[in-house]
């Protein structure tokens, strides 16, 4: 048998990820040291609390509270705890002692990548984060390797499993949002407090991610375009399905040729879209992920599979792993991040897109034609036009309005939204929505 160096891995953090990492860690073992070519000593797990229960039975010995012991003399360090702060000061720590460092950090990565980065650049390590999106599938890695000689024009994709779980039974069964949410998190897809979820919060982390690495620039969160779920009810979707859609919850990554006065810039961009029934993403159904990439020598590739759990994050903390011990016996400085570029990240009123505004307005004679104008005056054209009548609360009829429109500025739509809204025959603007995937 071949006698392997080893390697000490540290792990901070024992959730539901890390938990599931340090069983598979200590069950294979020999399999895993096989595949690396070192042998991986997990030499302990950090925690807050060494007697907290766990759904995953631990060895007791190797829990600790106290995560600089263990990073000291690491070659690997695991980081899992989430949050900023203290994962931000191990994960520089575990770099300056030479360690490469492996996470599924996106919130970290999204706010202090660049930071990181150029930490592990200074001493030669190496940071490895595949599960920081979509879990389980191999997206980061084909980005960064696969196609790194290729040019990624536009990455669009569902990635937050908890937004997707809720929109497909809104779709399928006509359920309401509240009514699907609290089963989310009866079941565990939703957390007790899902605003990161429901508000684009967490696909807005994971698209600044993506887009870094498509665009070989550093994307801060900030410059995110970030839209959430919480308006679209059971009409909305009705009216999707009529127009031949479904929604979904999209980040979306595209670059930007230059126009006019506008020089060559990125979009990065996180908002509930409408999606024709007959694209691939609109299969997606429960709580799974798919990224749709579109390469100009490649072309079009989609990444599907589960975008949460424990076991199936671990297996994307692992792959890291194994990949990390064998560039530490390998030798040589790390592989550095090529998010050197300083492209701009553009606003969302440059994107050009297509729009389905839904209205309630008067029912009363000359509506229309007065809605025509607004639209022609901030020129943007019809495709489609659809009304229904109904009564109000009041007991008055009130005529529904959907809208298809053509491509337009996104800039000129939404002015013309603002215009329609503040129009005396428009009772109220019910939902607007961009049309993604043509």
């Amino acid at each position: 048998m071949i006698e392997h160096r080893t390697l000490r891995v540290a792990l901070l953090g024992a959730g539901s990820v890390g938990s599931q990492v340090a069983r598979l860690l200590l069950d294979n073992t020999d399999e895993l040291s096989e595949r690396a070519g070192a042998r991986l000593e997990l030499a302990g797990i950090a925690v807050r609390d060494v007697n907290a229960p766990r759904d995953v039975e631990l060895p007791q010995e190797l829990l600790t509270t106290d995560a600089h012991e263990l990073i000291v003399g690491a070659d690997i360090v695991i980081e899992l705890m989430g949050g900023i702060e203290p994962a931000r000061t191990h994960i520089i720590e575990a770099l300056q002692s030479g360690a490469d460092v492996v996470t599924g950090n996106k919130a970290l990565l999204a706010s202090h990548g660049a930071e990181i980065f150029d930490a592990a650049d200074q001493v030669g390590a190496s940071v490895s984060y595949e599960a920081s999106v979509a879990a389980a599938i191999p997206i980061l890695r084909p980005l960064k390797d696969s196609l790194a000689g290729d040019h990624v024009r536009r990455i669009f994709g569902i990635v937050n499993g908890t937004t997707n779980y809720i929109l497909d039974r809104m779709d399928r069964e006509g359920a309401d949002f509240d009514e699907v949410l609290a089963d989310a998190q009866a079941l565990g897809y939703a957390e007790a407090d899902p605003t990161a979820d429901v508000e684009g919060h967490d696909a807005a982390q994971k698209a600044a991610i993506l887009a870094s690495l498509a665009f070989h620039t550093n994307v801060p969160l900030e410059a995110v375009h970030c839209e959430g779920i919480a308006s679209i009810d059971a009409a909305a979707i009705e009216n999707a399905k009529n127009a031949g859609y479904v929604i979904k919850l999209l980040a979306t990554c595209e670059q930007l040729p230059g126009e006019g006065a506008d020089g060559e810039a990125i979009s990065v961009r996180v908002y509930p879209a409408l999606v024709d029934r007959e694209h691939p993403l609109a299969s997606v159904r429960g709580g799974n992920n798919a990224v749709y990439v579109e390469a100009a020598a490649a072309g079009p590739l989609m990444f599907y599979g589960a975008g949460a759990g424990g076991r199936e994050t671990a297996s994307a903390i692992l792959g890291d792993v194994v990949s990390a011990a064998r560039r530490h016996i390998a030798g040589g400085v790390g592989i550095g991040e090529s998010a050197r570029g300083d492209r701009p990240v553009a606003p969302i009123g440059r994107i050009t897109t297509r729009y389905q505004i839904t209205l309630d307005v008067a029912d009363k004679q000359g509506v229309l034609a007065t809605v025509a104008n607004i639209l022609s005056d901030g020129g943007v054209s019809i495709a489609r036009l659809e009304q229904t009548i109904a009564e109000d609360e009041t007991g008055a009829n009130r005529a529904r309005l959907v809208i298809g429109t053509h491509r337009a500025r996104e800039q000129a739509l939404s002015d013309t939204v603002e215009n329609l809204a503040a129009s005396d025959v428009v009772v109220r603007v019910v939902t607007v929505l961009r049309v993604e995937g043509e």
